[in-house]
């Protein structure tokens, strides 16, 4: 959640070229995703203690779940920037051959 706060509050100072808001969209995907599982599993519940397991389960937990699904979005997203920026550089050089052709 963390970093989607950080990407969200700072996507108007990064170009729109590596398409943030794609990042920001999983990246706020991945956060609902995880607030319904732990709901789901009753490891966060709308009254005190909120965190039934405590803070020395949640933690590591956000290390071992939280941090690798992050890496993974991450991942993920500079596939999808790169892949659609060799698709729009190969789509314009193939106009250009057929305009020169």
């Amino acid at each position: 959640m963390a970093v989607a706060i950080i990407t969200t509050a700072l996507r108007k100072k990064i170009p729109r070229e590596y398409k943030i808001n794609w990042l920001n969209m999983m990246l706020w995907g991945g956060v609902v995703m995880l607030a319904v599982e732990h709901i789901a599993h009753q490891e966060v519940v709308p009254y005190p203690p909120f965190l039934t397991a405590g803070l020395g389960h949640a933690l590591p937990e956000m290390l071992a779940v939280g941090g690798p699904m992050t890496i993974a979005i991450f991942g993920v997203w500079s596939i999808m920037v790169i892949t659609q920026y060799v698709a729009a550089h190969t789509a314009k050089s193939g106009s250009k051959a057929r305009t020169a052709a």
